[in-house]
């Protein structure tokens, strides 16, 4: 069996004949500028090249495929000299420290001098890794981060107490002054009132006076070394911390100084490699032309593991194989990022920093293209010449976000549309969260943009959402009345807060029950970010089935079920009444 052979998996390895069959649509275009034509060239991402990776996806669960952190898993659907449709699939980077799996397209080869000069330079990166690891994990830097917490606590604590003293002498200040005026004001009475007083009497009452001043600086005096007292055992309580805590930050700021300098080796370390990678990988493409990786960037710093993903992999591996590539799809696989950004299941673009810049070159020398209706990818509910009323599918984004990863979206797919038929403005007139399916509103034209975005501020849009709620509420209908506050520190999440947040009313109706959940009509009032998901779980209690950002979620697969069924609104040509419904999907 040849090297290809073992590469090139039928499509039956993935999916059935019958979705063979099926119509493609697509989701998704890699493109990128022809570096010699200045053609923007394009390979799509279609609804079997998903069905095959996300099959793919499930087959390797099944086999406790590598556990890794995350990484993009891809599929590329080719086609040989034969005229056979098959299936080629790639890693990012390595996998568990291997550059080849059997079944896998491996690693673009490279020349095996620099390849080995390359190996010793990452070997002396993951050194400098796993030290400046150390010194950042050493347990003096927890010690101190305790310490300094437990005396940051005892010293607010300490300010509060000095507070209230303070409070307390301030008042008694006020309070002896005022009685001494009080004093001083009835001996000047009696001494003009009282004329005949005798000198006897008026020395009494001189003494008298100053046995109150007397006795008043006194008082004062015992008040100004209370605030002695406690200015003396607060510098006491810092020098005590101050012996405990100055070694261990001397030696942190050691540690630090050394992470710097192991910082900046790592930093000349990483030029080098670049250096290396610039000569190391020559990629080809379908035209024939090779080009290493340096002079496709053509700029000093390349991002280290560029070459290394899965689109430069498959392409690469096509192009030297004489396969034409039909279709390409990358999914994550592994652990979601930190960020929430990368979900395990999910599919995304090719990668802004690395792939993208690659892109123009690598799909050079493609036969031309010839795309599928993408409009049948999202059905379209009404249009004409102002308009365009769609139903959004849960799972894809109303606008593109920020980077590749973010750029399929409704307005991305209609935008394609739009160039195609040079009429170049579209634009969503509100939006739907990712995972909402149901009615969106496109504006064809300034004007009607404009127009409806004045009729949703004056809240004269009504629209209407179903949903089924993870358990069952005790209330059949309601208004649910609780503002809601973007904190910055905790977004994409919103907050249910009574100081900061903004007006959110939503109307609620039991429309039945279900399995024990509870499907509701819901009305919002108002139109605030993920309005409809907190009011639910805050205001009933229970959040909406397949929430993975509000809900307990233990199956990523399950689809938020919140979907927009309804929507009215004057058409701002015409200025007739529109009523649209769609079908709710669950």
């Amino acid at each position: 069996m040849s090297h290809l052979d073992k590469l090139f998996h039928p499509l039956t390895d993935f999916i059935s004949l019958v979705e063979i069959e099926e119509k493609e649509v697509i989701t998704y275009y890699y493109e990128g500028i022809c570096p010699k034509t200045g053609i923007t060239l394009k390979l799509p991402r279609t609804n079997l090249a998903e069905k095959i990776a996300l099959n793919l996806y499930h087959q390797l669960k099944k086999i406790n495929f590598y556990t890794v952190k995350g990484k993009m898993l891809g599929i590329l659907i080719v086609k040989d000299n034969q005229g056979k449709i098959g299936v080629i699939k790639a890693f990012s980077g390595l996998l568990n420290s291997q550059k080849e799996v059997n079944g896998w397209v491996s690693q673009i080869s490279s020349n095996s001098v620099i390849a080995l000069a390359e190996n010793l330079t990452i070997k002396q990166l993951d050194n400098i890794k796993n030290e400046i690891i150390t010194l950042t994990n050493l347990s003096i830097n927890q010690e101190y981060l305790q310490l300094n917490i437990e005396y940051e606590s005892q010293w607010q604590e300490l300010k509060v107490i000095h507070n209230e003293r303070k409070k307390v002498r301030d008042k008694k200040r006020i309070l002896y002054v005022n009685s001494l005026q009080n004093h001083q004001f009835i001996i000047v009475l009696v001494t003009e009132f009282l004329s005949k007083l005798s000198q006897k009497s008026r020395d009494i009452i001189f003494y008298y006076q100053l046995l109150l001043e007397n006795n008043l600086d006194k008082k004062l005096y015992n008040l100004q070394q209370e605030s002695r007292k406690d200015d003396w055992e607060r510098r006491n309580f810092k020098y005590k911390w101050q012996e405990k805590l100055n070694p261990l930050k001397q030696v942190i700021n050691q540690n630090s100084l050394k992470i710097q300098q192991l910082k900046s080796q790592r930093k000349e370390l990483s030029k080098q490699l670049q250096a290396q990678m610039q000569t190391a990988y020559t990629i080809t493409n379908f035209k024939g032309d090779s080009l290493s990786v340096g002079k496709l960037f053509n700029k000093t710093f390349i991002p280290t593991g560029t070459g290394d993903c899965c689109a430069p992999k498959l392409l690469h591996y096509a192009a030297t194989n004489h396969l034409q590539p039909l279709a390409m799809a990358e999914f994550w696989w592994g652990e979601n990022s930190p960020d929430g950004e990368k979900i395990e299941g999910n599919f995304y673009p090719a990668c802004e920093e690395r792939c993208q810049p690659l892109m123009g070159f690598l799909l050079s020398g493609l036969p031309t293209f010839t795309p599928f209706d993408t409009q049948e990818s999202i059905p379209i509910i009404y249009e004409d010449d102002w308009l365009l009323v769609v139903n959004k599918p849960s799972g894809l984004l109303s606008v593109s976000g920020r980077g590749r990863e973010n750029f399929d979206s409704v307005i991305s797919r209609f935008s394609q549309i739009s160039r195609d038929n040079r009429n170049h403005y579209i634009t969503t007139v509100h939006r739907l969260d990712q995972d909402t399916s149901g009615i969106l509103i496109l504006a064809k034209t300034k004007e009607c943009y404009v127009n409806l975005s004045r009729q949703f501020a004056q809240r004269q849009v009504k629209k209407v959402y179903e949903a089924v709620l993870d358990g069952l509420i005790s209330t059949s209908e309601g208004m649910i009345n609780l503002p809601l506050w973007s904190n910055p520190l905790t977004r994409p999440r919103q907050e249910v807060n009574y100081d900061y947040g903004k007006p959110s009313v939503t109307h609620f109706q039991v429309m039945g029950i279900e399995n024990g959940h509870t499907r509701l009509q819901l009305k919002p009032i108002t139109g605030r970010t993920h309005q409809l998901r907190i009011h639910c779980l805050e205001g009933l209690g229970i959040a909406i089935k397949g929430d993975r950002l509000y809900g307990k979620l233990e199956d990523n697969k399950i689809r938020l079920h919140l979907h927009a069924r309804e929507i009215n609104f004057s058409h701002p040509q015409t200025q007739q009444s529109l009523s649209l419904k769609t079908l709710t999907p669950f």
